[in-house]
């Protein structure tokens, strides 16, 4: 890079931070509580609910400020992405892996949704609950693999940010460009 980027990098790494620890915190801390405090299987599903509803606000914003600063990270590094062996590779699988974490984050939501409607106790969401029932026990083990899902693929986020950074250090750039300009010279026989 040739400059400063502080402001995109933290985006970056504070949304990635965020959206990764939350996720971890919320299938470990307090989907364990809602298990542990709930008397009932809807009893456990509501303090679920309100806690994952209370987050999703700040997961959005942790998401967005992760996307911004990636995007201008990439920006910022198009030429070393085109010119560094490796680096186009490790954007590649980074990209496809957000698009994953994106994805599994969506589907956690939709299922988490749909669990609240179902257990609710107020006639307004009961009613809507009744318009598209659900398996409830299904739509729960669906939710549970989801929102696994979610922190295993943002902790290999966290991975491919590291190896980034190591693609970023004087020689490894040096070495990277040396063989992306090699093996675009034809042999001379």
């Amino acid at each position: 890079m040739s400059g400063r980027h502080t402001l995109i990098r933290s985006l970056h790494d504070v949304g990635l931070a965020a959206w990764f620890g939350g996720s971890l915190m919320g299938a470990v801390g307090l989907n364990g509580a809602a298990n542990h405090e709930g008397s009932t299987v809807a009893a456990k599903a509501r303090i679920a609910s309100v806690g994952w509803t209370r987050w999703v606000p700040v997961n959005a914003a942790a998401i967005g400020a992760h996307l911004f600063g990636g995007g201008g990270l990439l920006a910022a590094n198009a030429h070393r992405v085109k010119t560094q062996q490796g680096v186009g590779a490790s954007t590649t699988a980074k990209t496809a892996v957000t698009a994953a974490a994106l994805a599994a984050t969506a589907y956690a939501r939709v299922l988490g949704k749909k669990v609240d409607l179902a257990s609710s106790s107020t006639p307004e969401e009961n009613e809507k609950a009744g318009r598209h029932p659900i398996d409830l026990d299904k739509a729960h083990r669906q939710l549970a693999f989801a929102q696994w899902a979610v922190p295993a693929l943002t902790g290999c986020l966290v991975v491919l940010n590291a190896l980034h950074g190591e693609q970023q250090r004087p020689m490894a750039q040096l070495h990277g460009m040396w063989e992306h300009a090699r093996s675009m010279t034809p042999l001379v026989p």
